[in-house]
């Protein structure tokens, strides 16, 4: 996922924050006998590491497009037709573009002496087409008038590409549990621009600039291009995305890798110091164009006396490629099964359907819940730039207003969990005020589990965004960050033993217990309008 904020406030200071309208407000149902249930069920019977080793030990990572994400949308909807949930299927969206996946990467520094290295192909980039050994270039390119710099100068290289990696000595452990005092920030409701911080016009501008510079190299007929890992920790840790572009027609040609910093800077050094460096690649990568759409994994427990109405619960279930997608999103995609499960296990006969949807392209920009959405609750109108061309225009207010559809107004609320492995501590009410004292009396009963902040603040990148932008009630929970984004966000160690078993249970009790009450209440959760269109950008 893109990364959301990581801050909290403390349960002192939120008690104190809370507005006397919520005080006031009638008091909530809480079923403490249920609930009581889903805790024993969720603690003493947990099927969520088994759930979690079968998604990422036997199937591994899922990039959108991949062999491996259809296995995985098969594998969760026969598992959810095997916890006893309706109508198990998947749904497909797109036309997304082409697959890809990555099958060997061997490299080797081969002088100023023999190193094997630690590198990762680029998605949607080509492979050597067997071994190739190429002198290296420094090359840092940060816009379109740096490539006179190089012109005529690159053919038959390996491109050392980007600015100096800085890597600092790793002084105390990267794993983290929300304290108290970054607890006591999240409460402090920070007013938003006119404008959210992201904008489509430097989102399009980087991406023809991205689309130039592969065809810059693809013109001086470079050998391979090889980038550093972001960050500073370091430690053989490879934070790596993709190189090109999925859609038809635009797919780069040269071969792409990220390489751990540390073994990156020595080869810049060298280079620097005018010295000679030459690396060995042998890079097999496949595209796939047999399909090209895509597909999420929906699945339900019908309601009863209440039953056209819907609650539903998500996370997403692709991934990136270097590691098998564990925390980011295996762990949320396995939370939720295992709500779901117990909830069925316990032969619960909710009013409202529930509703759990896996979805795919989230890392692309949330594509499948928002093709989901579109598909059912509502839509903006297509927008006239040629690069938003078969990209969903759902999250993009200035494509114009939402036009909504029947089906939107049966559901009570979507949530979601898409922040790692870290235990639930609250929930971001996405400026959704009405809701505060509903979850404020459904919380209590898991502040010994830790879960003891509500904040009107929004949280972005990831898929409630999409259910919000209809209007309907989206929320993502407060998770401790763990190790997200020092280790695991994006990268080769987002592996199965990076996951916290516990969290996982806690996490799964919570949702279950949350999405129990949705389903149980008399009245639908309370709504916040539909946020008005913007003007369009200008470049």
């Amino acid at each position: 996922m893109q990364s959301p904020a990581r801050l909290a406030c403390s349960l002192v200071l939120i008690l104190s924050a809370i507005p006397i309208a919520w005080s006031q407000a009638p008091q909530e149902k809480v079923d403490l006998e249920t609930i009581t249930r889903i805790r024993y069920e969720g603690f003493h019977n947990s099927k969520v590491t088994e759930l979690a080793s079968g998604l990422m030990d036997s199937i591994g990572e899922r990039l959108t497009g991949s062999p491996n994400m259809k296995r995985a949308n098969n594998w969760t909807r026969d598992k959810l037709t095997e916890m006893g949930l309706s109508n198990a299927h998947l749904e497909a969206w797109g036309p997304f573009g082409r697959g890809w996946a990555n099958q060997y990467v061997n490299a080797r520094l081969t002088s100023p002496d023999i190193t094997p290295l630690i590198v990762y192909a680029k998605a949607w980039t080509p492979g050597t087409d067997g071994v190739v050994t190429g002198k290296c270039i420094r090359a840092n390119i940060e816009e379109k008038k740096d490539f006179d710099k190089y012109r005529g100068k690159l053919a038959g290289m390996i491109v050392i590409f980007g600015p100096d990696a800085e890597v600092k000595p790793i002084v105390e452990s990267p794993y983290k549990r929300l304290g108290d005092d970054d607890l006591a920030k999240i409460g402090e409701y920070q007013i938003p621009g006119e404008r959210p911080p992201f904008r489509l016009a430097e989102m399009l501008r980087r991406r023809r600039f991205i689309k130039d510079l592969n065809q810059f190299f693809a013109d001086e007929k470079v050998l391979a291009v090889i980038d550093h890992s972001r960050g500073t920790a370091g430690g053989g840790t490879v934070f790596v995305q993709s190189g090109g572009s999925y859609k038809p027609g635009e797919t780069t040609t040269i071969p792409q890798l990220t390489m751990a910093s540390e073994q990156w800077n020595r080869i810049a050094r060298l280079l620097d110091q005018k010295k000679d460096a030459t690396v060995e690649l042998n890079v097999a990568n496949t595209f796939y164009d047999d399909d090209p759409m895509q597909y999420d994994t929906i699945a339900e427990i019908p309601g009863t006396d209440k039953k056209d109405e819907v609650v539903m619960l998500g996370a997403h279930l692709d991934s990136w490629h270097a590691g098998t997608g564990a925390t980011d999103n295996g762990a949320g995609s396995v939370v939720m099964m295992e709500a779901v499960r117990i909830l069925k296990a316990l032969d619960i006969k909710p009013r409202r359907t529930i509703r759990i949807g896996l979805w795919s392209g989230e890392e692309e920009g949330l594509l499948g819940s928002q093709g989901y959405v579109e598909q059912h609750f509502g839509s903006r109108p297509p927008m006239d730039d040629p690069n938003m061309k078969g990209i969903p225009t759902l999250l993009r207010r200035e494509a114009g207003p939402v036009t909504v559809k029947p089906e939107q107004a049966k559901v009570s609320a979507y949530f979601n969990v898409d922040n790692g492995t870290g235990k639930i501590r609250g929930v971001y009410l996405q400026e959704n005020e009405a809701v505060a004292p509903i979850f404020e009396s459904w919380m209590k009963a898991f502040r010994d589990l830790g879960m003891t902040t509500l904040t009107m603040r929004n949280t972005g990148g990831t898929d409630h965004l999409s259910f919000d932008a209809v209007g309907i009630p989206g929320f993502q929970f407060i998770q401790d960050p763990i190790e997200y984004e020092t280790r695991t966000h994006h990268s080769n160690m987002d592996v199965y033993d990076r996951l916290q078993p516990d969290d996982l249970k806690q996490m799964a009790v919570i949702v279950a217990s949350f999405v129990y009450e949705t389903a149980m209440r008399d009245q639908m959760m309370p709504r916040k309008p539909i946020e008005k269109p913007l003007p369009k950008e200008s470049e």
